[in-house]
């Protein structure tokens, strides 16, 4: 079992609409800033980026009804990271939530340089839906 911490962002959108605007893989780069410089693009039922540390292959969960957004980040080892991401209803509005799962062999430093990176990519996320 891997360590694991949840970040969340509370965003003042129904959350069924935020997740319809959002669900599609080819918005993800307008806020996921390890994709926003990537030129995104599919090939069958799997995506291909340029990520920060070279290419990776990307498989996004279908649309669905629950607001699951989990996504299967393959950086080249052949080993997929479950990255799972949700929108969930919080009274009027929503929550997004992203699930990070420490790595095996990843050191302190390298956690919380993650953890400081979703941080930021959930306020992007944030920024670009409310304008």
């Amino acid at each position: 079992m891997l360590p694991a911490r949840t970040y969340s962002i509370s965003i003042n959108r129904d959350w069924q609409a935020l997740y319809e605007a959002i669900w599609r893989p080819e918005v993800f780069p307008k806020w996921a800033s390890g994709l926003a410089e990537s030129d995104l693009r599919q090939e069958g039922d799997k995506w291909l980026a340029d990520g920060p540390e070279g290419p990776v292959t990307i498989r996004f969960t279908p649309h669905n009804d629950y607001g699951v957004m989990d996504h299967f980040v393959d950086t080249g080892d052949g080993k997929e990271i479950h990255v799972p991401l949700r929108v969930i209803q919080n009274g009027d509005g929503a929550e997004v939530m992203l699930a990070l799962f420490r790595q095996p062999g990843m050191d302190d430093e390298m956690f919380a340089r993650d953890a400081k990176w979703i941080t930021r990519d959930l306020r992007a996320l944030k920024n670009f839906v409310t304008g």
